[in-house]
């Protein structure tokens, strides 16, 4: 399934199913409530529910479209309207860094480090606020006397989906519940400044753009051999496949819920490949006009223009 957060006519927040590849989306927030089965949640709730929130959106799509229609459950969503799959995350995005080896050997040379850089024992893991969250299409706020050197990064989102600390890979796959596409936008000066901590560099507002939808695992078969891209105005930075992950995502999901509790609606970014802005030859950052797309094999793609704030 690919389910959607969507701003409805009325402006509330509501959630969707897509179906097929159209613009098309069952509104499940009216579907729900009309058949009091949901009188009130949004997509974290809905996640929190597990199988039961699932079998609720099967039976919705088992319905007719005369049905929907009637109940004016079926809605074009077009992309200005689409929100972030979930529009504010509970707590911080968790973000694995330096997790593809070429974007680890570029941005070591990037940052000058002297040496051989082996691959790490543990991962790096810091956090993006939920204030970077920033929806699918929406733009990139850009303010020159905060930041002249925004930088992009795709990445492959992974969503928690029930509760668990101390996971073992090989149980990983049943705390997932889906995944999407994100753009962990970097601001690198401020990273750089900072003494190399990524925290305050990532977490600018409006830096973490994701979706266009939460496919579920069981409709992703593999996500750990997927194709990915980055296009800037249309020119590709980066093109990789998830495979080329030192951590999959089974790996990874046992790694940060090591000693740390994973809850239902946890967002966890898997790391970027080679090809950022910053550790080209000269560096390249992000203008305001800049039109970055992110791009996921299975899932979709984001689209984001930066401009001025």
């Amino acid at each position: 399934m690919r389910l959607v957060s969507f701003r409805a006519d009325n402006g509330e927040t509501h959630i969707g199913v897509r179906r097929g590849r159209s613009s098309e989306a069952l509104d499940l927030t009216v579907w729900l409530s009309l058949k009091k089965a949901l009188p009130q949640f949004d997509m974290t709730e809905l996640i929190t529910m597990g199988r039961t929130g699932l079998r609720l959106v099967h039976e919705a799509l088992e319905a007719s479209d005369d049905e929907l229609r009637e109940a004016n459950a079926l809605v074009e969503i077009p992309d200005e309207r689409l929100l972030a799959p979930i529009p504010r995350p509970r707590k911080n995005v968790l973000c694995l860094g330096r997790n593809y080896a070429e974007h680890a050997a570029e941005s070591s040379r990037a940052w000058g480090e002297a040496g051989e850089q082996k691959p790490p024992s543990y991962p790096t893991i810091f956090t993006k606020t939920p204030t970077t969250v920033i929806g699918p299409y929406a733009p990139v706020p850009y303010d020159a006397e905060i930041s002249t050197q925004l930088d992009w990064e795709c990445e492959l989102a992974v969503i928690i989906g029930k509760a668990g600390k101390n996971i073992k890979r090989e149980d990983a796959g049943d705390y997932i519940f889906g995944y999407m596409v994100l753009n962990d936008i970097s601001a690198r000066d401020i990273q750089q400044r900072h003494g190399g901590q990524f925290f305050k560099g990532k977490s600018l507002d409006g830096t973490c753009p994701c979706g266009p939808c939460i496919v579920t695992a069981d409709e992703l078969v593999d996500p750990n051999n997927l194709k990915l891209w980055t296009r800037v105005n249309g020119e590709e930075k980066q093109h990789d496949n998830t495979s080329s992950m030192m951590l999959d995502v089974e790996g990874t999901v046992e790694a940060v819920s090591l000693g740390m509790t994973l809850e239902p609606g946890d967002i966890i970014a898997t790391g970027t490949p080679a090809g950022v802005g910053f550790a080209r030859t000269p560096p390249e950052f992000l203008r305001p006009g800049d039109v970055v797309e992110c791009e996921i094999e299975g899932i979709g793609t984001i689209r984001n223009v930066v401009e001025s704030a």
